[in-house]
Protein backbone atom coordinates (compact mmCIF):
# COMPACT_ATOMS: atom_id res chain seq x y z
CA UNK A 1 0.00 0.00 0.00
CA UNK A 2 1.72 3.12 -0.93
CA UNK A 3 2.08 5.81 2.01
CA UNK A 4 -0.09 8.87 1.78
CA UNK A 5 1.20 11.79 1.07
CA UNK A 6 0.88 14.52 3.68
CA UNK A 7 -0.43 18.21 2.77
CA UNK A 8 1.94 20.92 3.15
CA UNK A 9 0.14 22.44 6.19
CA UNK A 10 0.83 19.06 7.95
CA UNK A 11 4.42 18.81 6.64
CA UNK A 12 5.54 22.70 7.76
CA UNK A 13 4.59 21.17 11.55
CA UNK A 14 5.65 18.01 11.57
CA UNK A 15 8.02 16.81 9.04
CA UNK A 16 11.74 16.61 9.57
CA UNK A 17 11.77 15.89 13.64
CA UNK A 18 10.01 12.45 14.61
CA UNK A 19 11.10 12.45 18.32
CA UNK A 20 11.38 9.29 20.08
CA UNK A 21 9.74 7.91 23.79
CA UNK A 22 11.18 10.56 26.19
CA UNK A 23 12.65 12.70 23.58
CA UNK A 24 12.32 16.31 23.31
CA UNK A 25 9.13 17.32 21.08
CA UNK A 26 10.58 20.51 20.05
CA UNK A 27 13.84 19.77 17.42
CA UNK A 28 17.24 20.35 19.95
CA UNK A 29 20.16 22.11 18.67
CA UNK A 30 23.06 20.13 18.22
CA UNK A 31 25.22 22.64 19.28
CA UNK A 32 28.27 20.59 18.53
CA UNK A 33 30.97 20.33 16.15
CA UNK A 34 31.91 16.41 16.81
CA UNK A 35 30.63 13.41 17.70
CA UNK A 36 31.89 9.84 20.01
CA UNK A 37 32.10 6.54 18.58
CA UNK A 38 33.02 3.53 20.92
CA UNK A 39 35.56 1.95 18.46
CA UNK A 40 38.14 3.54 15.68
CA UNK A 41 37.00 1.28 13.21
CA UNK A 42 33.11 2.88 12.91
CA UNK A 43 34.35 5.57 12.61
CA UNK A 44 36.27 5.05 10.03
CA UNK A 45 32.84 3.17 8.28
CA UNK A 46 31.56 6.81 8.42
CA UNK A 47 34.56 8.34 6.55
CA UNK A 48 34.15 5.47 3.80
CA UNK A 49 30.47 6.76 3.27
CA UNK A 50 29.77 3.02 4.39
CA UNK A 51 27.19 3.90 6.60
CA UNK A 52 25.01 7.30 7.87
CA UNK A 53 25.84 8.84 11.16
CA UNK A 54 27.66 12.36 12.54
CA UNK A 55 31.31 12.78 13.00
CA UNK A 56 32.00 16.36 12.38
CA UNK A 57 28.95 19.08 11.90
CA UNK A 58 30.79 20.17 8.63
CA UNK A 59 29.20 17.19 6.74
CA UNK A 60 26.53 16.66 8.84
CA UNK A 61 24.56 17.36 12.07
CA UNK A 62 21.20 16.07 13.57
CA UNK A 63 19.56 19.49 13.73
CA UNK A 64 20.80 20.79 10.04
CA UNK A 65 19.51 17.74 8.67
CA UNK A 66 16.34 17.57 10.14
CA UNK A 67 15.23 21.00 8.85
CA UNK A 68 16.96 19.66 5.59
CA UNK A 69 14.37 16.95 5.42
CA UNK A 70 11.41 18.93 6.15
CA UNK A 71 12.38 21.11 3.13
CA UNK A 72 12.39 18.06 1.16
CA UNK A 73 9.23 16.63 2.09
CA UNK A 74 8.20 19.95 1.49
CA UNK A 75 8.92 20.25 -2.72
CA UNK A 76 8.87 16.52 -3.11
CA UNK A 77 12.40 15.85 -2.97
CA UNK A 78 14.20 12.58 -2.22
CA UNK A 79 17.65 14.23 -1.04
CA UNK A 80 18.23 17.91 0.48
CA UNK A 81 20.91 19.89 1.96
CA UNK A 82 21.50 23.05 3.75
CA UNK A 83 23.98 25.32 3.06
CA UNK A 84 24.78 28.44 4.88
CA UNK A 85 23.20 31.05 2.47
CA UNK A 86 21.27 31.00 -0.82
CA UNK A 87 24.56 32.00 -2.74
CA UNK A 88 26.21 28.90 -1.76
CA UNK A 89 23.06 26.46 -2.47
CA UNK A 90 23.21 28.36 -5.81
CA UNK A 91 26.80 28.01 -6.23
CA UNK A 92 27.07 24.26 -4.70
CA UNK A 93 23.69 23.34 -7.21
CA UNK A 94 25.66 24.08 -10.53
CA UNK A 95 29.57 23.89 -9.45
CA UNK A 96 28.40 19.72 -8.64
CA UNK A 97 27.88 19.20 -11.90
CA UNK A 98 30.28 21.44 -13.64
CA UNK A 99 34.28 21.73 -13.71
CA UNK A 100 36.48 23.94 -16.00
CA UNK A 101 35.45 24.10 -19.88
CA UNK A 102 32.01 23.49 -18.88
CA UNK A 103 28.84 25.45 -19.79
CA UNK A 104 25.58 26.65 -18.48
CA UNK A 105 22.39 28.53 -19.98
CA UNK A 106 20.57 30.85 -17.35
CA UNK A 107 17.85 33.08 -17.52
CA UNK A 108 19.11 36.26 -17.87
CA UNK A 109 16.24 37.74 -15.36
CA UNK A 110 17.92 36.27 -12.05
CA UNK A 111 18.83 37.85 -8.96
CA UNK A 112 22.07 40.15 -9.47
CA UNK A 113 23.78 38.63 -7.07
CA UNK A 114 23.29 35.14 -8.55
CA UNK A 115 24.31 36.75 -11.96
CA UNK A 116 27.62 37.91 -11.04
CA UNK A 117 28.24 34.55 -9.24
CA UNK A 118 27.68 32.73 -13.06
CA UNK A 119 28.84 35.68 -15.23
CA UNK A 120 32.19 36.63 -12.79
CA UNK A 121 33.24 33.96 -10.20
CA UNK A 122 32.22 30.98 -11.79
CA UNK A 123 33.62 32.46 -15.62
CA UNK A 124 37.29 32.96 -13.64
CA UNK A 125 36.72 29.02 -12.66
CA UNK A 126 36.63 28.25 -16.12
CA UNK A 127 32.96 27.68 -16.56
CA UNK A 128 31.17 29.48 -18.73
CA UNK A 129 27.35 30.93 -18.96
CA UNK A 130 25.25 31.98 -21.60
CA UNK A 131 22.44 34.42 -20.08
CA UNK A 132 19.04 33.31 -22.24
CA UNK A 133 15.30 36.09 -22.59
CA UNK A 134 13.31 33.52 -20.58
CA UNK A 135 10.45 34.73 -23.09
CA UNK A 136 12.36 33.74 -26.27
CA UNK A 137 11.32 30.94 -28.06
CA UNK A 138 12.34 27.29 -27.86
CA UNK A 139 13.89 27.36 -30.91
CA UNK A 140 15.85 30.20 -29.92
CA UNK A 141 17.17 29.05 -27.10
CA UNK A 142 17.93 25.34 -28.55
CA UNK A 143 20.54 27.47 -30.26
CA UNK A 144 22.44 28.23 -27.12
CA UNK A 145 23.40 24.68 -25.82
CA UNK A 146 26.97 23.79 -26.46
CA UNK A 147 28.21 19.79 -26.33
CA UNK A 148 29.71 21.11 -23.61
CA UNK A 149 26.16 22.36 -21.64
CA UNK A 150 25.62 20.47 -18.39
CA UNK A 151 23.42 22.48 -16.29
CA UNK A 152 20.02 24.90 -16.94
CA UNK A 153 18.95 27.42 -14.22
CA UNK A 154 16.31 29.96 -13.39
CA UNK A 155 13.89 31.47 -10.84
CA UNK A 156 10.15 30.60 -10.34
CA UNK A 157 9.93 34.30 -10.24
CA UNK A 158 12.88 36.31 -10.99
CA UNK A 159 14.16 38.73 -8.10
CA UNK A 160 13.61 41.79 -8.22
CA UNK A 161 11.77 41.39 -12.50
CA UNK A 162 8.88 39.35 -11.34
CA UNK A 163 9.62 37.63 -14.60
CA UNK A 164 7.73 33.96 -14.20
CA UNK A 165 10.20 31.32 -15.30
CA UNK A 166 8.12 29.34 -18.08
CA UNK A 167 9.39 25.90 -16.01
CA UNK A 168 7.87 23.06 -18.51
CA UNK A 169 9.39 24.84 -21.39
CA UNK A 170 12.79 25.05 -19.83
CA UNK A 171 12.54 21.35 -18.24
CA UNK A 172 11.74 20.27 -21.80
CA UNK A 173 14.82 21.87 -24.00
CA UNK A 174 17.15 21.19 -20.60
CA UNK A 175 15.56 16.81 -21.19
CA UNK A 176 15.92 17.12 -24.72
CA UNK A 177 19.48 18.02 -24.34
CA UNK A 178 20.12 15.36 -21.80
CA UNK A 179 21.16 18.59 -18.52
CA UNK A 180 19.17 18.73 -15.67
CA UNK A 181 17.01 22.10 -14.87
CA UNK A 182 17.58 23.88 -11.64
CA UNK A 183 14.96 26.02 -10.51
CA UNK A 184 15.61 28.77 -7.66
CA UNK A 185 12.29 28.35 -6.39
CA UNK A 186 12.77 31.25 -3.00
CA UNK A 187 10.31 33.72 -4.12
CA UNK A 188 7.14 31.25 -4.65
CA UNK A 189 8.18 29.12 -1.81
CA UNK A 190 7.03 25.70 -2.03
CA UNK A 191 3.52 26.63 -0.91
CA UNK A 192 2.67 28.16 -4.20
CA UNK A 193 4.80 26.30 -6.82
CA UNK A 194 6.49 23.25 -6.04
CA UNK A 195 8.89 22.90 -9.57
CA UNK A 196 9.44 19.41 -9.47
CA UNK A 197 5.78 18.43 -10.34
CA UNK A 198 6.48 20.69 -13.83
CA UNK A 199 9.87 18.77 -14.65
CA UNK A 200 12.72 21.09 -13.14
CA UNK A 201 15.32 18.21 -11.60
CA UNK A 202 16.92 20.30 -8.42
CA UNK A 203 15.60 22.96 -6.46
CA UNK A 204 17.74 25.54 -4.49
CA UNK A 205 16.23 28.26 -1.56
CA UNK A 206 17.45 31.48 -0.09
CA UNK A 207 16.11 30.37 3.06
CA UNK A 208 17.02 33.42 4.24
CA UNK A 209 13.73 34.78 2.75
CA UNK A 210 9.58 33.31 2.99
CA UNK A 211 11.02 30.33 4.69
CA UNK A 212 12.87 31.85 7.76
CA UNK A 213 10.30 34.74 7.69
CA UNK A 214 11.54 37.05 10.15
CA UNK A 215 15.18 38.11 8.64
CA UNK A 216 16.78 36.47 11.63
CA UNK A 217 18.98 33.76 10.06
CA UNK A 218 21.19 33.57 6.48
CA UNK A 219 20.75 30.35 4.74
CA UNK A 220 20.18 28.11 1.66
CA UNK A 221 18.98 24.70 0.90
CA UNK A 222 19.35 22.43 -2.27
CA UNK A 223 17.07 19.60 -3.18
CA UNK A 224 16.95 17.10 -5.61
CA UNK A 225 13.96 15.17 -6.80
CA UNK A 226 16.09 11.98 -8.04
CA UNK A 227 14.31 12.39 -11.30
CA UNK A 228 17.15 13.44 -13.48
CA UNK A 229 19.11 9.93 -14.72
CA UNK A 230 22.44 10.65 -14.43
CA UNK A 231 23.67 7.10 -15.79
CA UNK A 232 21.60 7.64 -18.84
CA UNK A 233 23.93 10.67 -19.34
CA UNK A 234 27.54 9.39 -18.10
CA UNK A 235 29.78 11.10 -20.16
CA UNK A 236 28.65 14.43 -19.18
CA UNK A 237 28.61 13.98 -15.53
CA UNK A 238 31.93 11.90 -14.78
CA UNK A 239 32.07 12.97 -11.32
CA UNK A 240 28.64 11.58 -10.41
CA UNK A 241 29.21 8.42 -12.63
CA UNK A 242 33.37 7.74 -12.39
CA UNK A 243 35.00 6.66 -9.48
CA UNK A 244 35.99 9.50 -6.71
CA UNK A 245 39.56 9.17 -5.97
CA UNK A 246 39.03 11.21 -2.81
CA UNK A 247 36.56 8.52 -1.36
CA UNK A 248 38.68 5.33 -2.55
CA UNK A 249 37.07 4.70 -5.83
CA UNK A 250 33.25 5.41 -4.82
CA UNK A 251 30.64 5.97 -7.95
CA UNK A 252 27.98 7.91 -6.77
CA UNK A 253 25.17 6.60 -8.77
CA UNK A 254 26.03 2.92 -7.78
CA UNK A 255 26.56 3.61 -4.09
CA UNK A 256 24.05 5.92 -3.41
CA UNK A 257 21.18 5.61 -6.70
CA UNK A 258 18.63 8.53 -6.25
CA UNK A 259 20.34 10.46 -3.48
CA UNK A 260 23.61 10.26 -5.85
CA UNK A 261 23.61 14.19 -6.30
CA UNK A 262 23.46 15.42 -2.78
CA UNK A 263 25.78 12.80 -1.42
CA UNK A 264 28.11 14.07 -3.73
CA UNK A 265 27.52 18.02 -3.14
CA UNK A 266 27.68 16.89 0.76
CA UNK A 267 31.05 14.50 0.52
CA UNK A 268 32.76 16.66 -1.69
CA UNK A 269 31.79 20.16 -1.60
CA UNK A 270 30.73 20.91 1.85
CA UNK A 271 33.91 18.91 3.21
CA UNK A 272 35.82 20.92 0.94
CA UNK A 273 34.50 24.62 0.72
CA UNK A 274 32.60 24.63 4.15
CA UNK A 275 29.38 26.62 3.76
CA UNK A 276 27.51 24.94 6.45
CA UNK A 277 24.84 26.49 8.12
CA UNK A 278 25.60 26.50 12.36
CA UNK A 279 22.65 24.23 14.30
CA UNK A 280 21.32 27.62 15.64
CA UNK A 281 20.78 28.81 12.04
CA UNK A 282 19.07 25.77 11.29
CA UNK A 283 16.80 25.61 14.39
CA UNK A 284 15.52 29.34 13.75
CA UNK A 285 15.01 28.25 9.88
CA UNK A 286 12.91 25.82 11.56
CA UNK A 287 10.54 27.96 13.65
CA UNK A 288 9.93 29.69 10.23
CA UNK A 289 8.92 27.15 8.27
CA UNK A 290 6.11 26.29 10.68
CA UNK A 291 4.10 29.04 10.35
CA UNK A 292 5.04 29.12 6.52
CA UNK A 293 1.67 27.46 5.27
CA UNK A 294 0.32 30.63 7.40
CA UNK A 295 2.31 33.70 6.13
CA UNK A 296 2.79 33.50 2.25
CA UNK A 297 -1.06 33.36 1.58
CA UNK A 298 -0.83 36.33 4.14
CA UNK A 299 1.74 38.31 1.64
CA UNK A 300 -0.12 37.20 -1.54
CA UNK A 301 -3.48 38.58 -0.36
CA UNK A 302 -1.69 41.96 1.04
CA UNK A 303 0.68 42.44 -1.86
CA UNK A 304 -2.48 41.82 -4.19
CA UNK A 305 -4.71 44.80 -2.52
CA UNK A 306 -1.59 46.75 -2.48
CA UNK A 307 -0.79 46.40 -5.97
CA UNK A 308 -4.04 47.21 -7.34
CA UNK A 309 -4.19 50.53 -5.16
CA UNK A 310 -0.99 51.58 -6.67
CA UNK A 311 -2.20 50.22 -10.51
CA UNK A 312 -4.45 53.23 -9.96
CA UNK A 313 -2.58 56.14 -8.88
CA UNK A 314 -1.84 58.93 -11.17
CA UNK A 315 1.75 59.14 -10.15
CA UNK A 316 2.71 55.56 -10.59
CA UNK A 317 4.55 55.04 -13.54
CA UNK A 318 4.42 51.51 -14.01
CA UNK A 319 3.41 48.26 -11.64
CA UNK A 320 4.63 44.68 -11.93
CA UNK A 321 3.15 41.85 -9.89
CA UNK A 322 2.53 38.46 -11.17
CA UNK A 323 -0.59 38.30 -10.43
CA UNK A 324 -2.39 41.10 -11.37
CA UNK A 325 -4.36 40.89 -14.15
CA UNK A 326 -2.91 42.29 -17.48
CA UNK A 327 0.69 41.49 -16.35
CA UNK A 328 2.79 39.72 -19.27
CA UNK A 329 3.12 36.74 -16.75
CA UNK A 330 -0.34 36.62 -15.25
CA UNK A 331 -0.82 33.19 -17.56
CA UNK A 332 2.47 31.50 -16.66
CA UNK A 333 1.62 32.86 -12.85
CA UNK A 334 -1.99 31.26 -12.79
CA UNK A 335 -0.55 28.35 -14.42
CA UNK A 336 2.52 27.57 -12.40
CA UNK A 337 1.13 29.43 -9.00
CA UNK A 338 -2.78 29.07 -8.82
CA UNK A 339 -3.27 30.52 -5.36
CA UNK A 340 -0.43 33.65 -5.43
CA UNK A 341 2.68 34.44 -6.35
CA UNK A 342 4.29 35.89 -3.89
CA UNK A 343 4.21 39.22 -1.64
CA UNK A 344 7.07 41.05 -3.68
CA UNK A 345 6.18 44.01 -5.82
CA UNK A 346 8.10 46.25 -8.43
CA UNK A 347 7.22 49.85 -9.58
CA UNK A 348 8.35 52.83 -10.31
CA UNK A 349 7.45 56.61 -10.12
CA UNK A 350 6.55 58.87 -12.88
CA UNK A 351 9.48 61.30 -11.36
CA UNK A 352 11.75 58.18 -12.49
CA UNK A 353 14.91 57.16 -9.91
CA UNK A 354 15.09 60.51 -8.28
CA UNK A 355 11.48 60.20 -7.09
CA UNK A 356 12.44 56.63 -5.70
CA UNK A 357 14.97 57.81 -3.49
CA UNK A 358 13.00 60.49 -2.27
CA UNK A 359 9.52 58.19 -1.37
CA UNK A 360 11.87 55.52 0.05
CA UNK A 361 13.28 58.74 2.83
CA UNK A 362 9.51 59.06 3.38
CA UNK A 363 8.40 56.02 4.52
CA UNK A 364 8.19 55.22 7.98
CA UNK A 365 5.94 51.69 8.68
CA UNK A 366 8.19 50.05 5.47
CA UNK A 367 12.32 49.90 6.06
CA UNK A 368 14.93 50.69 3.29
CA UNK A 369 16.29 47.17 3.83
CA UNK A 370 18.95 45.05 1.76
CA UNK A 371 16.71 42.54 2.60
CA UNK A 372 13.05 41.38 0.76
CA UNK A 373 10.49 38.50 1.76
CA UNK A 374 10.11 38.67 5.32
CA UNK A 375 7.01 39.71 7.89
CA UNK A 376 8.06 43.48 7.93
CA UNK A 377 7.06 45.55 4.80
CA UNK A 378 10.41 46.49 3.33
CA UNK A 379 11.70 48.64 0.26
CA UNK A 380 14.55 48.81 -1.69
CA UNK A 381 16.18 50.23 -5.10
CA UNK A 382 17.92 47.71 -6.50
CA UNK A 383 20.05 49.92 -9.33
CA UNK A 384 21.35 51.77 -5.96
CA UNK A 385 21.58 48.66 -3.79
CA UNK A 386 21.89 44.95 -4.38
CA UNK A 387 22.24 45.84 -8.57
CA UNK A 388 24.65 48.41 -7.68
CA UNK A 389 27.76 46.78 -9.86
CA UNK A 390 25.35 46.29 -12.77
CA UNK A 391 25.47 49.34 -15.69
CA UNK A 392 22.09 50.73 -16.66
CA UNK A 393 22.55 48.37 -19.63
CA UNK A 394 23.04 45.37 -18.03
CA UNK A 395 20.47 46.44 -15.15
CA UNK A 396 17.57 46.48 -18.18
CA UNK A 397 19.12 43.07 -19.70
CA UNK A 398 18.38 41.74 -16.19
CA UNK A 399 15.01 43.00 -16.55
CA UNK A 400 15.55 45.00 -13.59
CA UNK A 401 14.29 49.10 -14.50
CA UNK A 402 16.69 51.52 -13.02
CA UNK A 403 13.96 53.73 -11.78
CA UNK A 404 12.65 50.47 -10.12
CA UNK A 405 11.50 50.02 -6.62
CA UNK A 406 11.30 46.62 -4.84
CA UNK A 407 8.57 46.53 -2.17
CA UNK A 408 8.35 43.53 -0.19
CA UNK A 409 4.85 43.22 1.02
CA UNK A 410 4.80 42.20 5.24
CA UNK A 411 1.61 40.73 7.05
CA UNK A 412 1.09 43.57 8.99
CA UNK A 413 -2.64 45.27 8.50
CA UNK A 414 -2.86 46.28 4.92
CA UNK A 415 -4.98 49.61 6.04
CA UNK A 416 -1.62 50.44 7.82
CA UNK A 417 0.68 49.67 4.86
CA UNK A 418 -1.43 51.70 2.33
CA UNK A 419 -1.58 54.50 4.96
CA UNK A 420 2.00 54.88 4.67
CA UNK A 421 2.52 54.30 0.86
CA UNK A 422 0.39 57.23 0.62
CA UNK A 423 1.74 59.45 3.19
CA UNK A 424 5.30 58.76 1.35
CA UNK A 425 3.65 59.19 -1.91
CA UNK A 426 2.03 62.46 -1.33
Amino acid sequence: MEKRKRNLETICIQAGWQPENGEPRVLPIYQSTTFKYSTSEQMGRLFDLEEDGYFYTRLANPTNDAVAAKICELEGGCAAMLTSSGQAANYYAVFNICSAGDHIISAATIYGGTSNLFTVTMKKQGIDVTLADPDASEEEIEKLFRPNTKAVFGETIANPALVVLDIEKFARLAHKHGVPLIVDNTFATPINCRPFEWGADIVTHSTTKYMDGHAMAVGGCIVDSGNFDWEAHAEKFPGLTTPDDSYHGIVYTERFGKKAYITKATAQLMRDLGSIPSPMNAFLLNIGLETLHLRVPRHCENAQKVAEWLDAREDVAWVNYPSLPGNPYHALASKYMPNGSCGVISFGLKGGRAAAAGFMDRLKLAAIVTHVADARTCVLHPASHTHRQLSDEKLVEAGVDPSLIRLSVGIENVEDILADLKQALE
